[in-house]
């Protein structure tokens, strides 16, 4: 199938023929599948992932051989009009994912995992690869090609980028068990290595730097490799002074995101809590109870739920 597609993309005919039509068919039910995916892990790779560049080549050519078609249920009311090759992703009760009603949309070309709750309204763009059990909360956005671990919870309102162009360019990743919270953006092929937790708000692109407190380093992508967020980090959003005297004269300051703590034991907003205040989870005094995640408050921060709740 690959050289298929490549020598398809690559050398355009004039007219796309039924046989080019069922071989994009059999390409977009293998997306489906995860049978085939535009990044997968590779250990042998310094980021520990590979762009797979013959799968969006794939992708981009069901936008050209697509027409614009009517996917209104009411014209009148509610219009809708895309890409032939592009309906919605087609799903049944067997398998096995929870989509709430309300108005969420997957585009076909997409994997969404068994387990994987779809909370309303979301989006998974074509190419997206959604693991098992993982929450998309409301208003999130899953992006083209993004790739997104098992166990994971993509909080309301927040970003995860896409990219189809180059096709080379590595997409976002989101690796295992990573919390990422409400209203935070995570673009341009950057990687979120397992276990890390975002906080509300916090930004990471190619061009804000991560500044780790616990290892004294500072983060930032280069033209070699993507920004990378450690395993078990915890990050929150954060700010730096500018050094240009007009800058400093008027007391601005530039975002960053912070690491304030490199816990495997944090994996809930209670956690995150006890992290900002200073308390480890060995902490005695303040340690949380498994089964009972609200017993112990912060007295600096207002009270969340865990991340394993059940919507």
């Amino acid at each position: 199938m690959q050289d298929q597609i490549e020598a398809l993309f690559d050398a355009p005919p004039p007219a796309y023929t039924a046989e080019h039509h069922s071989l994009f068919l059999s390409f977009k039910k293998a997306l489906n599948r995860g049978a085939v995916r535009a990044a997968e892990p590779d250990d042998a790779a310094p980021t520990g992932w590979r762009t797979n560049p013959w799968v969006k080549k794939g992708i981009l050519l069901g936008f050209r051989m697509g027409s614009i078609v009517n996917m209104s249920v009411d014209s009148s009311k509610l219009p809708f009009f895309d890409k032939s090759t592009y309906p919605l992703h087609p799903f049944s009760v067997a398998d096995g994912v929870r989509i709430v009603p309300g108005g969420s949309s997957i585009r076909d070309g997409a994997h969404i995992a068994r387990g994987v709750i779809c909370m309303p309204p979301m989006f998974v763009n074509v190419g997206a690869y959604v693991d098992e059990n993982t929450m998309i909360d409301s208003h999130a956005l899953v992006g083209s090609c993004a790739q997104i671990g098992r166990n994971c919870h993509i909080s309301a309102a927040a970003q995860i980028g896409g990219v189809l162009e180059p096709v080379g360019a590595l997409p976002v990743i989101i690796e295992d068990d990573v919390l990422v919270g409400g209203n935070s953006g995570i673009y341009e092929g950057t990687i979120v290595k397992r276990r890390a937790v975002l906080g509300t708000g916090v930004i990471l692109n190619r061009s804000i730097p991560v500044y780790d407190l616990v290892r004294d380093s500072v983060y930032s992508a280069s033209e070699e490799k993507p920004l990378i967020i450690p395993e078990d980090a915890v990050v929150v959003p954060g700010s730096r002074g500018v050094l240009h005297p007009t800058g400093q004269k008027w007391g601005l300051s530039l975002s960053c995101a912070v690491i304030v703590k490199i816990d495997p034991g944090i994996r809930c907003f209670r956690g995150l809590d006890l992290a900002l205040c200073g308390i480890g989870p060995r902490n005695k005094a303040a340690e949380v109870n498994s089964r009972n995640p609200n017993q112990f408050q912060c007295p600096h921060l207002s009270p969340h739920f865990c991340n394993s709740s059940i919507k």
